[in-house]
């Protein structure tokens, strides 16, 4: 069964269950394109960490943080969904870790986003203070400050699990997934109320950015219309995350009209929830910006040598 996900609950009737080969079938498929993702995301990490054009620009650092923070994210889906159909149930502890780290790096994709959309603006609004503002030095404490932050979210929550649980639940074997280990009602009503908070924030980020670099010339020169298709597509990624958040009721709305398809509603809104928006950060760059194209290309190909 594939109920494995970090935000929202899920429905653990037991009434339905997949045949084995529809179970086999199904995680052939997640981690096939697990690993195709990552291969592609990889290439654009190892392309950053081989030419120095791109690791002191913070532009790309920003970006390559971005595809890091993804490949992450979704070895953890992945390994998370693979656990819900082997072992279905593991240990609290071990649990608390997977947790922690998917929801952490899932915070901080609109958070890198929102990131972007300034240097981005920066950039083309007053350029003359970009390279003073936008230091590699500076790139990095803010990725610090991105994961602080996303960290400093989810703390109260295990402050709370460790305070209300007695110490046989850590020792105990559970359904890993966020309402069933962090199940009090504060921790429920806390978990919304930073999602309306991040997402507000960034949202008022890409609309100032975009609006700024809308007005910054009458006639849009190519630099100022790649921006603003840039934070269009940021914004793009941005709904990707927030249906994270909405899929619950997204699912209920579906089983209402199609109740006899339980299973295949959940497998599909997981692969197009969590899987496939980890390869929108690669298109944006990987083939949008012709200086990364030239390189990635090379070791997509593994090509040796290109001129």
């Amino acid at each position: 069964m594939n109920f494995s996900f970090v935000n929202g609950t899920p429905n653990l009737t037991g009434s339905q269950r997949d045949t084995f080969a529809t179970a086999v079938t199904k995680n052939v498929i997640v981690t096939a394109l697990c690993i195709s993702i990552n291969y592609i995301n990889g290439t654009h990490v190892h392309a950053f960490r081989k030419h120095q054009i791109f690791n002191s620009n913070p532009r790309y650092i920003l970006f390559i943080h971005l595809v890091i923070n993804d490949m992450m994210q979704l070895i953890l889906s992945t390994l998370l969904h693979i656990i819900s159909y082997t072992l279905y149930t593991i240990s609290v502890s071990f649990c608390l870790i997977l947790l922690i780290i998917a929801i952490v790096t899932t915070l901080n994709t609109p958070l890198n986003l929102a990131s972007m959309a300034v240097e981005c603006y920066i950039a083309i609004c007053i350029p003359l203070h970009h390279s003073q503002i936008c230091t590699v030095k500076k790139t990095y404490i803010l990725i610090g400050v991105i994961w602080l932050v996303s960290l400093l979210s989810i703390l109260p929550d295990l402050f709370i699990l460790l305070a209300t649980e007695p110490l046989h639940f850590f020792h105990s074997k559970l359904f890993c997934a966020r309402d069933y280990v962090f199940r009090s009602a504060y921790s429920l009503k806390k978990r919304d109320f930073s999602h309306i908070v991040c997402l507000a924030l960034v949202w008022i980020t890409l609309f100032y950015t975009y609006f700024r670099i809308l007005f910054t010339a009458k006639e849009a020169t190519v630099d100022i219309k790649k921006a603003r298709n840039t934070i269009l597509l940021h914004g793009f990624q941005v709904l990707l995350c927030m249906l994270n958040y909405v899929r619950p009721m997204f699912e209920q709305g579906l089983l209402y009209l199609m109740p006899g398809e339980f299973l295949a509603i959940r497998f599909a809104s997981y692969v197009i929830v969590q899987i496939l928006p980890r390869f929108i950060s690669p298109v944006v760059y990987g083939l949008r910006d012709q200086t990364f194209r030239r390189y990635v290309r090379r070791y997509l190909l593994c090509k040796v040598n290109i001129k």
